[in-house]
């Protein structure tokens, strides 16, 4: 599909999109009803989305950017939106979102929104990784000026590579590796995340 087709779609779907402290919100309040975002309710994605949410507000305390990499946000001056695909029980949502609010409280040019991925098929369906609806998507746009900058996730690079040698060699994402994967993000430290999604900002200026 055309970008510009693409751009019609998300302007659609804008009326439906949260700021992260609404999101947020939305997780604990459906939480505390015993249940978690997006169509499938079971115990396994009720404790995915209470492990989430108490990642990010640990990430929210722990994550830190660099000085330049504050810097480089800040001369950035093309105004844009960032509108990240997500769910609630998604882990590696847990560790990007924070650092997303991050990057963007570092400059006003930024409008970040979120948006759930089950109850909005058509947007997510205009932007899968490798044919699949992986979560967290993060869309970067400007409607007035009818461009879409770049698209982000679901992973950071190298986390990205560890997920495609899981798959290579074992077929799909076994528990043991989603544990591995959850202590290399926190080895990490947020790093990869930032990095990328830094040089994708630049690049828009």
């Amino acid at each position: 599909m055309s970008q510009q087709n693409k751009l019609e779609i998300i302007k659609k779907h804008l009326d439906k999109t949260l700021s992260y402290s609404e999101y947020k919100k939305l997780v604990e309040d459906l939480l505390l009803e015993g249940k978690s975002t997006g169509f499938t309710q079971n115990e396994a994605y009720l404790n995915y989305s209470k492990l989430g949410l108490n990642r990010m507000k640990r990430w929210e305390k722990t994550s830190e950017l660099t000085s330049e990499q504050v810097h480089k946000i800040q001369g950035v001056d093309q105004k844009q939106a960032w509108l990240v695909i997500t769910e609630g029980w998604c882990g590696d949502a847990a560790p990007v979102l924070p650092i997303i609010k991050k990057i963007t409280e570092n400059n006003s040019l930024i409008d970040f929104r979120l948006i759930l991925r089950d109850e909005n098929d058509e947007l997510m369906d205009e932007f899968l990784t490798n044919g699949g609806k992986s979560i967290p998507k993060l869309i970067s746009f400007n409607l007035e000026e009818e461009k879409i900058f770049f698209t982000w996730g679901p992973r950071p690079q190298e986390a990205a590579d560890m997920v495609t040698n899981e798959k290579a060699e074992f077929g799909e994402l076994r528990d043991e590796f989603k544990i591995r994967l959850q202590k290399w993000y926190n080895q990490d430290k947020g790093k990869n995340i930032a990095e990328d999604l830094v040089n994708c900002l630049v690049q828009t200026d």
